[in-house]
């Protein structure tokens, strides 16, 4: 296996095995590997047969496309083991890499996929490179999408093992508030002039240039990772309720409006005043205003007054950049969870509101979520008795009924601010949808 170590770097002493080889793996956790120059080996397992054949015959190199600011530039990253977990071979190659890792990370769609597979599940495999591994050190990147991830992930791991785990092993949990995404259609890659991921498959990664990423406190004793370009922090959690309550919730509020307006790139937005003023209201008076505080007392800068601000304003900048060319049908799907109770915009509700904030912008983001989900009732599945209801007239009972079916659970007398705010949104968001 040749070297990933470029000339002049430090010596190379680390081996990095990922999951789930999407934008984010390859171009954040196994770029940054290669880029660091600290890794003998880059090994990535992944099931799609396809793009395994692809990257292998290109002899282990792919290419990532880096949206900036100005201009698109891509990335070419060599000497990268994509492995199938599929194939025996490449099983028994992937868990010997396990056995060497110092550093793994798994990009996977959600926490429910470490489980699958029985013996071959990503919890399964990573027990059993740990065993094996014995006291050499290793830390698990959980890159899904979950304030717990590490922890679920830590524990479905656990499950395997037949004793505890090994005493040098940490799972850290991350904050990724790096925009991305695959680009499959062949026109969209020649008009953007992105560079596919390899020779023979119409598919390109294209990621924002963004890279302040932030992860929980490596602790093990005389260890440093080999990826050395994250932000670590001893207590995660205030920052992963403002990723989920802040960017994903006005990423997602931005794609329900931006659709319902006939929107279908995010980069026109940025000219939608009245959008763009409700986007940053909600962001940085109903979001900011609850974390700074819940969690002024930490010493934070981003749990300031300027520091939000400041955040607020770059993300609302990043997600229209043209550069990136999101679309709103892709920050507008997958409706159902984003509108789930603990989720983004109702999460985010809850939280100002448990803090004295009322969140007016918030809620006009909500009901265009509900606005969406009635307008593809069948789609979603909605029972035919909610199909009729008018968004622009919701009632509190109609309210009731409708979310109730979409928690699956009865809806809590602590829900009725909730409820209030939303049915209220009705006028406003017919004011802002006007021509």
């Amino acid at each position: 296996m040749r070297s990933s170590r470029r000339p002049g770097s430090e010596m190379a002493d680390h081996t990095f095995v990922g999951f789930g080889f999407g934008p984010i793996q390859s171009g954040l956790f196994a770029k940054e590997a290669f880029q660091s120059g600290r890794f003998t080996r880059i090994v990535v397992a992944e099931i799609d047969p396809a793009l395994v054949r692809a990257v292998r015959a290109n002899c282990g190199t792919y290419h990532v496309n880096v949206a900036r600011a100005d201009r698109i530039e891509t990335q070419r990253i060599d000497n990268v083991e994509l492995l199938d977990p599929t194939d025996s071979k490449d099983n028994r190659t992937l868990r010997g890499a396990l056995v060497q890792a110092t550093e793994i990370c798994t990009c996977l769609p959600s926490v429910n996929f470490y489980t699958p597979g029985q013996a071959n599940s990503v919890a399964a495999l990573i027990a059993d490179g740990l065993a094996r591994r014995g006291q050499g050190p290793t830390i698990v990147y959980a890159a899904e999408n979950n304030n717990h991830a590490a922890e679920i992930l830590r524990d479905a791991v656990a499950a395997h093992l037949s004793g505890p785990l090994p005493s040098r092993v940490q799972f850290l949990n991350t904050v990724i508030g790096k925009m991305s995404r695959v680009v499959n259609d062949p026109a969209e890659i020649a008009a953007l002039n992105l560079t596919p991921i390899a020779p023979g498959i119409d598919r390109a990664f294209l990621v924002e240039e963004f890279n302040r990423i932030l992860v929980s406190k490596t602790t093990i004793a005389g260890f440093a990772p080999g990826i050395q370009v994250f932000v670590e922090k001893d207590d995660l959690l205030p920052f992963e309720e403002a990723k989920l309550y802040g960017h994903n919730a006005i990423h997602a509020l931005l794609g329900f409006i931006g659709a319902l307006k006939g929107y279908t790139r995010m980069t026109d937005l940025a000219g939608d005043k009245p959008l763009m003023h409700v986007a940053r209201e909600a962001f940085v008076r109903e979001s900011g205003g609850a974390l700074i505080r819940k969690y002024a007392s930490l010493g934070d800068e981003l749990f300031t007054e300027a520091g939000y601000r400041h955040y607020a304003d770059d993300l609302l900048e990043r997600m229209t950049n043209p550069y990136l060319a999101d679309t709103t049908a892709r920050a507008a799907r997958d409706l159902l969870r984003k509108l789930g109770a603990n989720d983004r915009i109702f999460g985010t509700m809850v939280l100002a509101l448990e803090q004295g904030i009322e969140p007016p912008n918030m809620a006009t983001g909500a009901l265009a979520g509900i606005a969406l989900l009635l307008a593809n009732a069948t789609e979603y599945g909605l029972p035919q008795e909610l199909e009729s209801l008018n968004w622009q007239s919701l009632r509190a009972e109609d309210a009731v009924q409708l979310l109730t079916w979409l928690w699956r659970t009865p809806i809590p007398a602590a829900a009725d601010s909730i409820i209030d705010c939303t049915c209220a949104a009705g006028r406003p968001l017919v004011d802002l949808l006007a021509p």
